[in-house]
């Protein structure tokens, strides 16, 4: 199973095309949005090592980064290694 974690605001287009791969990927996923709670804004940045973008991307505990780290770790197999992962 694949667990999703996603670090969002509610004006973010790079969120809704990220929200949209994962769907096409058939995972669900918890939105954490960080522009209506900074204790979750300041959870992301720990987190993240600082990055301050969204959205930011965990998945089964790792970071992927954001829209377009998603996007890379698609295209070179990296997502498939870390969602076969147990």
């Amino acid at each position: 199973m694949v667990s999703v974690e996603m670090y969002t605001t509610a004006v973010c287009p790079y969120c809704v095309a990220a929200k949209n791969l994962l769907k096409q990927k058939g995972w669900d996923y918890s939105e954490i949005r960080i522009d209506t709670d900074p204790v979750r804004r300041d959870e992301m940045l720990l987190r993240t090592g600082g990055r301050r973008s969204v959205p930011q991307i965990f998945i089964n505990g790792i970071h992927v980064g954001g829209f377009d780290d998603l996007v890379a770790a698609d295209r070179s197999g990296r997502l498939a290694e870390i969602t076969a992962l147990p």
